[in-house]
Order: structure tokens, then sequence, then C-alpha cells
């Protein structure tokens, strides 16, 4: 089934469009900027309409082509306002710094938690991991003593660090984007960013300039994959 059809625009114009709104801080009428300048126009409300359309089909190409996650897994939870009601967002990163998945919710007790871990028990295949690192919130005590007893629990202080400072990205968007319309279009949203950030998630700084090249072209492929007709 070709998911572009009856689409006026190619498939590559619309692969960029959605690809550049997911991967850097822009709006949509910065990324009809961007097509403008390249003699493409196209409205910003289009645009918008191909991030929605397109991004839940993409994001569910790329949860099917990803691998399994590091088996230690920090998490974090971090407040978003939405229309003047407080929600949670619930992180989990590897030891990579892959997002394994996110979940925004209105509460964090321990039911909450619970969805949370079977969320992404799911996303990693079903496989359990070897260590949780989280914060002190008790709520996680439950959800790791009743789903993930075997696994090892760290909840010393600043040892989740890592999945703290991976809510400075969303803190950005959620800035550039004037705050989420609603928990549907929080979760929709940063679901996609998170997946898009995995596959170009490089480590820049940790590895050479031939393999950083290496690492980039083969998210490139992924991509072009992904997103294929």
């Amino acid at each position: 089934m070709n998911i572009y059809k009856r689409h006026r625009y190619p498939p590559d114009i619309i692969q960029y469009a959605v690809w550049v709104y997911f991967r850097f801080s822009l709006s949509f009428r910065d990324v009809e900027d961007l097509l403008a300048e390249r003699g493409i126009t196209v409205s910003y409300e289009t645009i918008r309409y191909w991030c929605n359309k397109f991004g839940r089909i993409y994001s569910k190409r790329l949860k099917k082509s990803a691998s399994r996650f590091g088996d230690t897994w920090f998490m974090d939870e971090v407040f978003i306002n939405i229309r003047g009601e407080r929600h949670y967002l619930w992180r989990a990163v590897d030891q990579d710094g892959d997002v394994i998945d996110i979940l925004v919710q209105k509460r964090r007790d321990g039911k909450a938690a619970k969805r949370f871990f079977k969320r992404l028990l799911t996303s990693n295949q079903g496989v359990k991991p070897w260590k949780v690192v989280t914060d002190k919130l008790r709520s996680y005590d439950v959800a790791h003593r009743e789903l993930v007893p075997e696994s090892i629990h760290d909840n010393i202080k600043y040892h989740n660090n890592r999945a703290e400072s991976s809510h400075e990205s969303t803190r950005v968007r959620e800035r550039q984007m004037r705050k989420f319309k609603s928990r549907a279009h929080a979760q929709r949203f940063l679901s996609m960013f998170s997946l898009v950030y995995n596959v170009f998630n490089s480590q820049r700084h940790l590895c050479s300039a031939a393999l950083y090249k290496s690492r980039r072209s083969k998210a490139f492929t992924t991509w072009r994959n992904i997103t294929a007709s």
C-alpha cells in the first residue's frame, strides 16, 4: 500500500518536512521557510497535517524496526502543564542514552508507575532489565516489587541524572511549541520525537569521526527505509 497516494507533493518533500520538524527544534512555519528557500511552496498547515498523519505511520515502523535496549534503565518523571492542568511525563533511557519509552499521565502513584513499567517491557520486547535506576519516589518501589523484582533497584541520589538530563530537549520543544495542547498531543509528539532522536543518537562525543560518519549514514538508511511507500 502506497501511503503517499493522492498526495500532491512528492514523497521526498513530505519525508524531509517531517524529518526536520521532529529532528530539530523548529516550528511548522520554520519548516515552511526551509522548503520555500528550496523553491517549494507549501503552507505550514499542510506541514502540520503531514507531521500528524505520517508521524503516526513512521513511529509505528520505527518501533517495529527498533532493536532491544540496554540492560540498565534510568527513569524519571517531570511535570508538564497542559491547559493549566498538571500532568507527569515519565521517561526511561538506557545506559547508551536511547529513550526506551515515554508516557504522559495525570498521576505518579503506584498504579501509574506499574502502567509505565508494563509499557517499557513491551517496548523492550518483554526483556527485563538487569538494573533499574530511579529517584526516591515510592511509586517505583511498588512497580519494581510487582513487575521486575529480580532486577537491582538503585535509587541513590544523583544516580538517575542521565534520565533527568534527558528531559532538557523536551523542555526546549515545549517552550518552542508554547506548551502542549492536550495529553494526546503531548504523547503523540514526544513519542515520535524520542524515536527520531534514538535513530540519530550517534554519540558524537564518544566516537571517532569515521565511526560517527558510519553511524550517521546508517541512521539515514534507517530513515529512508521506514519512510518508503
